[in-house]
């Protein structure tokens, strides 16, 4: 492929919009072009790698008999109707009508139209499982879309849906995609963990999200391809290194969640999922006698704490929620902080949201800052875990102004079910025992959901079962964010490649490191001067050689200066840069390894065997 038929628009600058180094590399390398907020388009290089992307995920799909379809992006209200997501699922969905007036949407996920498609068509136990998927693009309002392709309106979506007669045939399934989704992204080169995640708008009980691991920004030896010239890191004079260190801040680390994972174990899960090891170890502390203390103008825990001169652990924080209209009452210990999605899971609501000023002075006869559990009537109570171990605390007497001392479960309050509620620390024990918990952010790139029946029941999706009677199918769901794995590689792969010049000054600049599968080509050409008929002579000679040993080749035939050509293959980022220049009479090149930053020259007859050694 020649370069001067390609569409890479390359900048010389950063773009200044842009907050992520993903972001910012995919439009200065001339990748992607912003048509209107939260869209891109893609232009002829990242089309390769999503492409590529694509390839692989066909592979591995078509190992557990998945069969590719394609669906409309633009769907029938209808449908949604009968699910009862088209007036739940919120301000993100895009609603629109045709000439008629007839209400539609742009599909942000396609669980209706293919339970309505199986439902039309499937009768009997006997055609099922069948599992089928798709790759297109999926839209979304998003009221800020940022981070480049990362939160975006537009964006492509690999989703895929199973349906079966049973549970048992559904976990089949689930464990097939979990192993192929496993094998997708081991295969495009990315560090990632797979974890318990929150199924949240989809529905459904049993979910895995994949998340890619952003690195933070202190690793220089992550973050560094160091040139031939430099030995080691420790070399580059300290106010490089702080320009460099510098540089890396600049960027937020990429990541739209908390990835809470075991060191030395192997649990992991999303921060709103995650648990820690709890034993509920028996208090023999002597149970001291109920008292009402004035607590003037003291409403947080911490302020309250302060006032009594005690421990914030000794203190139950009261908060009250309204759960699909039904008033709810969560205890919390101290200043552990409720995790909503635990809440809202436990309690199988569709919509969580904290009471009123209104609804707690009806409930309590109190304010915010002066709520407690004793003397509630009518209302369920809910606490943490935590909670139940607490002795003598310090809780809200629904008084204005006014605190309990020395509160105690079964005596002066009773709870209704203690359910893990709170969000987890770093450092505590991980829920096997087996490791302390550390946190990384992290780029959701996959997630596999068993729905069950939830879409099944609400949409009339039914089959005769081996005994002729009628029974909802049961379904699992199964995506991948194809243009976020762009982002996501991206994010891992991006590197800062430092240089000493002759004259013994050091520069760096950013650059692209991809993994060799997803690179959009395996080999950049690039003739130092397109005038040289020898120089063009040998390119073309390398160029048929290369294609013939199934290497993808693009060659930088442009009519520009050098330093313009190296500019652009570097920003570009392709695994290998072979450089035909005054030496290419002599059949002399010379070869440019990315990933390590290794400099050789060799003769052209050794290149495809150079290639070979320096890649593996």
């Amino acid at each position: 492929m020649k370069q001067s038929k390609m569409l890479i628009p390359t900048l010389r600058e950063m773009p200044s919009d842009a907050q992520v180094i993903s972001h910012a590399l995919l439009v200065r390398a001339g990748y992607v072009r912003q048509i209107s907020a939260g869209i891109y388009a893609y232009l002829p290089l990242a089309n390769r790698v999503l492409e590529k992307l694509k390839t692989i995920m066909r592979e591995e799909f078509e190992n557990i008999g998945a069969v590719e379809l394609l669906a409309p992006a633009l769907l029938t209200a209808d449908l949604w109707r009968e699910s009862g997501r088209y007036d739940t699922y919120g301000e993100d969905l895009y609603k629109l009508k045709n000439r008629d007036h007839s209400d539609f949407i742009l599909g942000p996920t396609h669980e209706e139209t293919m339970t309505a498609l199986v439902r039309d068509e499937v009768t009997s136990y006997k055609k099922l499982p069948l599992n089928v998927y798709q790759i297109q693009s999926k839209y979304r309002d998003e009221k800020r879309p940022r981070y480049g392709l990362l939160r975006g309106r537009e964006f492509i979506m690999k989703d895929g849906y199973s349906f079966h007669a049973d549970y048992e045939s559904l976990d089949e399934t689930y464990s097939d995609y979990k192993r192929a989704y496993e094998n997708i992204f081991s295969r495009a080169g990315l560090d990632f963990k797979a974890i318990i995640g929150d199924g949240g708008a989809m529905g459904g009980k049993d979910s895995q999200e994949f998340m890619a691991i952003t690195a933070d920004r202190t690793d220089l030896e992550k973050w560094l391809v160091l040139g031939n010239s430099i030995e080691s890191i420790d070399e580059i004079p300290n106010t490089v290194i702080e320009q460099i260190k510098e540089e890396l801040s600049k960027w937020l680390v990429a990541g739209e969640d908390t990835v809470v994972y075991a060191e030395g174990g192997d649990y992991a899960a999303n921060l709103e999922m995650a648990t820690n090891k709890f034993e509920n170890i028996a208090s023999y502390t002597e149970t001291l006698e109920l008292e009402k203390v004035a607590t003037p103008g003291a409403k947080t825990i911490d302020e309250v704490a302060a006032f009594l001169e005690a421990d914030v652990a000794e203190t139950i924080k009261t908060l009250v929620f309204r759960a699909d209209e039904e008033l709810i009452v969560v205890l919390m210990h101290g200043n552990d902080e409720l995790n909503e999605v635990k809440l809202q899971n436990y309690l199988e609501a569709n919509v969580i949201e904290p009471a009123t000023e209104a609804d707690v002075e009806s409930l309590s006869g109190a304010h915010f800052g002066s709520l407690g559990p004793i003397g509630l009537k009518g209302v369920k109570i809910i606490a943490d875990r935590e909670v139940e171990v607490v002795k003598n605390a310090i809780v809200g007497a629904n008084e204005d102004g006014f605190h309990y001392r020395n509160a105690n479960l079964g005596r002066d309050f009773e709870v209704d079910e203690f359910v893990d509620l709170r969000i987890v620390n770093e450092g505590e024990v991980s829920p096997d025992g087996r490791g302390t918990l550390k946190f990384a952010r992290g780029i959701e790139i996959g997630h596999i959901f068993k729905l069950g029946t939830r879409y099944s029941d609400s949409m009339g999706a039914n089959i005769l079962d081996q005994n002729g009677k009628a029974v909802p199918i049961v379904m699992g769901c199964y995506g991948i964010g194809v243009s976020r794995m762009l982002s996501a590689i991206l994010e891992q792969f991006a590197r800062i490649y430092v240089e000493k010049t002759p004259r013994e000054e050091y520069k760096f600049s950013w650059s692209i490191n991809f993994p060799k599968e997803l690179a959009p080509f395996d080999i950049h050409l690039v003739p130092v001067n397109t005038k040289d008929e020898e120089a063009m002579a040998v390119t073309a000679e390398l160029e048929t050689a290369l294609r013939g040993k199934g290497y993808q080749v693009l060659v930088d035939d442009r009519n520009e200066r050098a330093g313009v050509k190296f500019a652009d293959s570097d920003l570009i980022g392709l695994p290998v840069r072979v450089t035909i220049g005054k030496k290419a009479s002599e059949g002399i090149v010379e070869v440019k390894i990315r990933a390590t930053g290794e400099v050789v020259e060799i003769n052209k007859e050794e290149l495809i065997n150079t290639i070979e050694i320096l890649t593996k």
